[in-house]
């Protein structure tokens, strides 16, 4: 491995999946908070509180639920949006009221960076989404915490293909 491609590998944070859908459904479920709130969070995990503002400069705020009933909030700023292939934000931990806190708050190392950024983008692949997330600016992070993002990043994505499979069905009257 090249020094140029294990500093990138230090620094972000990449996972790429195909999704048996539509790029404008995976796009809703990102985008929509109530279809978020259906998926969001590692296994285990519920997500009673979804609010986006999507548009370049709005804002996000939700929490993720433990199996044991701890709550972890989290806060962005929506850098960039394009329609349907892009979305660019901030990531930072939060308190109850959307304010930024250390990952120290949590129980997550000191080292955690205060503010991380997310860029998600969907491509169309016959009829599927490739969806490629790079969670970006995690240098200095343990091994411990990167792994455990890792986990967290692909348990989600495998309740979203779950929830994307329901959002399919059609309804039957």
């Amino acid at each position: 491995m090249s020094e140029n491609t294990e500093e990138s590998r230090k620094q972000e944070l990449v996972i790429t999946r195909i999704f048996n859908a539509p790029r404008d459904l995976v796009w809703k479920a990102w985008t929509e908070p109530e279809r978020l709130k259906q998926w969001w969070g590692p296994k285990g995990y519920t997500s009673t509180v979804w609010k986006a503002d999507i548009r370049v400069g709005g804002k996000s705020f939700s929490n993720m639920r433990s199996p044991d009933g701890k709550d972890f909030w989290s806060t962005g700023v929506y850098r960039e949006i394009v329609p349907l292939e892009r979305i660019v934000i901030t990531d930072s931990f939060a308190d109850e009221q959307g304010n930024v806190v250390p990952a120290s708050n949590y129980g997550v190392s000191a080292d955690f960076p205060l503010e991380l950024l997310i860029t998600v983008t969907f491509e169309e692949q016959e009829g599927m989404t490739k969806l490629t997330l790079r969670h970006s600016g995690i240098r200095g992070l343990s091994d411990m915490d990167r792994r455990n993002m890792e986990q967290g990043w692909n348990e989600s994505f495998d309740k979203l293909e779950e929830y994307l499979q329901k959002a399919e069905m059609p309804t039957i009257v």
